[in-house]
């Protein structure tokens, strides 16, 4: 594909000019190819991109290698038979068979309950994520679309669940709700998967008023587009415009905002732990593991830096990644 001088402004987000004497040719780009130009070219990204698919492979096989008894979970005997059942050696127990250590007080091996600890945390993340996202993007879609009464129902929805404290909220309807959720589910108030839901299903719920908002500026702007009156002069019902027209201009956001919502439930989810509204044993998420290692900060800070560095480590490769496709999406990024 080639372009002529004249239209220099169009080619800018277009085209690329090949810089090879040989060639010296002008080659198209689709959008998306010069999204995946842009990351590539930015060093930090590709960094953050690489550690993020290092984490998800290691949360996604932990219950693999937990099964085949690769990661140990089961405690051992190498704790001093004293006040604190401190581990024994250096930093915590560390050593070849255990390079992190060993937990106070139960001799399992630290990388085991760390690992097992990602699985939960992005669980929980992911699934918060996707609950945000969907309910969102709905919202977002039928008051932006619709107006009149409806968006300003919907709008004062939006207004009312952002005047509730989330942290005070989840306090307060644990019971309740992981009560609801067991009775629903069959399982008793004390097991993992009641209170695992609860936090997906509350942070979901105090995540997606933002993004709401979000979609519901993107769509005002685009329901006067050309595209979507002459859908609309042909008859199309509502559900049409918004999945056929609407909805693959709204590709970007939702892709910026799932990145930027990944990482603050990750840290929500850490929070949570460390203030005891994680979820109980047996399941291990990386908030519990730094809600029991407070007592150790001292004599083991080994035990207390490792899982606390684990979720730094999530965190920032995930916002370094957000970042860099936020930027990559921006279309004026080459200009710059």
């Amino acid at each position: 594909m080639s372009t002529s001088p004249s239209h220099a402004e169009q080619a800018e987000l277009a085209v690329e000019v090949d810089h090879e004497p040989h060639l010296g040719e002008i080659q198209g780009r689709s959008p998306w190819q010069l999204v995946l130009r842009r990351l590539r070219r930015d060093r930090i990204t590709m960094i953050a991109l690489v550690a993020t698919v290092i984490i998800v492979l290691l949360a996604v096989v932990a219950p693999i290698l937990k099964s085949l008894g690769v990661l140990d979970l089961n405690g051992h005997d190498e704790l001093v038979q004293g006040i604190g059942s401190m581990p024994t050696g250096p930093l915590g127990g560390m050593s070849a068979r255990h390079p992190l250590g060993v937990q106070p007080g139960t001799g399992i091996d630290l990388l085991s309950l760390i690992l097992s600890g990602m699985t939960t945390s992005l669980i929980v993340a992911v699934s918060s994520t996707v609950v945000a996202i969907v309910v969102g993007t709905v919202m977002g879609l039928l008051s932006g679309f619709a107006g009149g009464k409806v968006d300003w129902v919907i709008s004062r929805f939006i207004d009312l669940v952002l005047s509730f404290p989330q942290t005070l909220m989840l306090l307060s309807l644990q019971a309740v709700l992981v009560s609801a959720i067991a009775s629903a589910i069959g399982m008793a108030d004390t097991a993992s998967t009641p209170k695992l839901l609860f936090m997906i299903v509350v942070l979901g719920f105090f995540g997606w008023p933002y993004f709401a908002r979000i979609v519901r500026g993107q769509v005002m702007s685009l329901r006067q587009r050309e595209f979507v009156e002459a859908a609309r002069s042909l008859g199309a019902r509502p559900w049409r415009i918004y999945v056929h027209e609407l909805l693959p201009h709204l590709w970007a956001p939702i892709l910026v905002y799932t990145t930027m919502l990944l990482p603050q439930f990750v840290a929500q989810e850490a929070a949570l732990g460390f203030l005891g509204v994680g979820v109980p044993p047996p399941a291990i998420s990386l908030g519990t593991l730094l809600n029991d290692s407070v007592q150790y900060a001292l004599p083991d800070p080994a035990y207390f830096f490792f899982p606390g560095f684990a979720v730094f480590l999530m965190v920032l490769s995930f916002n370094l990644l957000g970042d860099g496709v936020r930027d990559a999406l921006d279309p004026k990024a080459d200009r710059q």
